[in-house]
């Protein structure tokens, strides 16, 4: 008897075993008489052309749930980011009392074992991110680890979100690849690019508190200055190899200043008067917001950082085009067979390359919450369906609004305070973070601001500006093969790069394979950006009047031209680094200004 037949004995014995008599039929007959009925009903259903089978509804996995009593001996894994931001982020785990690690950079035989062990028709970071923590775990295991040790001893930590693209089935893509390749049970807890962590399935193991969110946050915003000055420095090195030696060093630094800085409690007596007073949550609260604000800790630091950036000499005549990277976050970000090694391979091509910050992400975060808020206003919050004596409902609903508004912009306010304090100690040499107003001010006529997903009209919106503000010869827009949201910006980028003609645009989809292509377009492109960066140096070095080895003989003499974290200002017009390094020459020579 199959199992379907079985379930409806079961279902049924306890109603055919009472007939109306009251007398009591045996079971071997209810069976025999369930079995003639199931084969009747298949029968039925043959002759009309139905096939039936048993319905089997879905049902969300059991989590093996992270419990704070775990934390000594699980350890968080996590990755996707580059290097810097990694090795940042886990100095402020650790500070915090967790054990973790990042996972290596994923490579081509990670992107195998996704399309391996996951769905077809996903997209390159999925398949990327998960083959990388299948191979991770895989190499935990050849190294004498059991399976059930591995699962019972690591959580993974990653992004997540919902929307109009694959990103939303990341979750899903993790379980069944994990469950494919051996690993079913293994913990995974999403990271909501727009909703924090998803708490429902965390429990206690990773606590969402100040302390954790202000870590995160300044190991992102301290992750993009190493990043930014990595990739400002290396082109213009005079000995290769030097800015990577000198950053790895200050990395590790700054790592270990994450992990042993001292948090903010209350404590002895004062706690005690504070907690019968039920003032000892928010004078705690208080007391870590200022030591975030006005804390010496990392600036300190930062300054120790810079020092030792500025052990490193660089020729900055060297005539290099500069590259704005733009696109979807993972593939903006991601350094290595991810995006082609599309950083590395630009600079091998003589290119300065201007990477993404993190923080641009999470700035663009509280601008959709704003703009979410200010929607929902516009179409009334239930105000229009009161009565027009109800002013007191009425200005409930104006106050609560107002209120959130102002909360998110004194965040905003704050977020954009901290950036900016963090990168004057380490030398104020990169660009500040772009105004999301002034983004959604050239964005909006070429792709609606409203429409989500992705970047939204961001990747539009900064090509347009780094190349209208001069900041940029030629944008490159990574985004994986088939990305809806991207795929979207760059039907608009032909609307936009008709109407900037001078525009070097280049938009290039990544996958597995076909860098050999990638990298070709690429070079086709940055042909024009070196024509351009080539023929502003010789304009500029004309209107100093002077000629270059006067320049040099002047650099020769002042030593600290040579060192990376010497802030040269930016000239309006003016792109490239060694065309605006003339005239900020010229003009000491003409002592028009002072060295900084």
């Amino acid at each position: 008897m199959s199992i379907h037949q079985q379930s409806i004995s079961q279902n049924k014995s306890n109603d055919l075993n009472k007939p109306e008599n009251g007398e009591a039929t045996s079971p071997e007959i209810n069976e025999y008489i369930e079995i003639q009925m199931e084969k009747e009903r298949m029968r039925l259903e043959r002759e009309a052309g139905i096939t039936s089978s048993n319905i089997q509804h879905f049902s969300a996995p059991t989590e093996n749930l992270f419990t704070a009593d775990q934390r000594g001996s699980t350890t968080l894994l996590f990755g996707g980011l580059t290097w810097g931001h990694e090795h940042l982020i886990e100095g402020a785990f650790r500070g915090l009392g967790y054990k973790t690690t990042a996972i290596p950079t994923p490579d081509v035989e990670s992107f195998q074992l996704g399309k391996e062990y996951g769905n077809n028709g996903q997209c390159n970071p999925t398949y990327f991110t998960v083959g990388n923590l299948v191979q991770y775990l895989q190499g935990l295991k050849k190294n004498g680890m059991s399976t059930e040790e591995i699962i019972d001893k690591h959580v993974f930590v990653t992004a997540g979100a919902c929307g109009p693209c694959r990103f939303g089935m990341y979750e899903a893509e993790y379980r069944l690849a994990l469950r494919n390749s051996g690993f079913d049970g293994f913990r995974v807890i999403l990271f909501q690019q727009t909703g924090g962590l998803n708490q429902a399935e965390m429990e206690a193991g990773l606590e969402m508190n100040m302390d954790f969110s202000l870590a995160i946050i300044n190991a992102f915003n301290m992750g993009d200055m190493f990043n930014g000055v990595g990739y400002q420095i290396r082109p213009y090195e005079v000995v290769p190899g030097k800015t990577d030696e000198i950053m790895a060093k200050n990395l590790d630094l700054m790592h270990d200043i994450m992990r042993d800085k001292s948090r903010y409690e209350t404590n002895g007596t004062w706690k005690r008067i504070l907690s019968m007073a039920k003032l000892d949550g928010t004078v705690n609260y208080m007391g870590k917001f200022y030591d975030q604000l006005f804390g010496k800790d990392y600036t300190h630091g930062l300054n120790e950082v810079r020092d030792k950036f500025n052990e490193i000499e660089v020729d900055r005549f060297r005539v290099k085009p500069v590259v704005k990277i733009t696109g979807e976050f993972w593939a903006q970000l991601t350094e290595g067979d991810g995006n082609f090694n599309m950083f590395r391979f630009l600079e091998g091509e003589n290119a300065e390359v201007l990477v993404e910050p993190v923080g641009t992400w999470i700035q663009y975060i509280m601008w959709q919450y704003k703009a979410a808020i200010k929607d929902r206003k516009a179409v009334g919050e239930g105000e229009f369906d009161l009565p027009a004596w109800r002013l007191d409902k009425k200005l409930a609903i104006e106050l609560s609004y107002w209120k959130k508004v102002a909360t998110m912009t004194v965040a905003e306010k704050i977020f954009e305070r901290e950036y900016n304090r963090f990168q004057n100690a380490l030398g104020g040499t990169l660009h500040e973070l772009v105004d999301q107003y002034e983004l959604q001010r050239l964005g909006h006529p070429h792709y609606n601001t409203a429409a989500g997903g992705g970047e939204g009209h961001l990747e539009v919106a900064k090509n347009i500006y780094y190349t209208s503000k001069n900041l940029a010869h030629m944008v490159l827009s990574l985004k994986p093969f088939g990305c809806m949201p991207s795929a979207q910006s760059d039907g608009a980028q032909a609307a936009v790069v008709e109407q900037y003609k001078d525009m070097i645009f280049l938009p290039i989809e990544t996958s597995g394979e076909g860098e050999v292509n990638a990298h070709s377009r690429v070079q086709m492109a940055l042909g024009g950006a070196r024509v351009k960066a080539k023929e502003e140096f010789k304009l500029t070095l004309e209107k100093t009047g002077k000629s270059l080895d006067e320049l040099k003989a002047y650099v020769a003499e002042h030593p600290e031209l040579k060192k990376p974290m010497y802030k040269v200002p930016h000239v309006e017009g003016i792109i490239g680094t060694a065309a605006t390094f003339v005239l900020h020459v010229s003009d000491l020579i003409d002592g028009k200004i002072g060295t900084a």
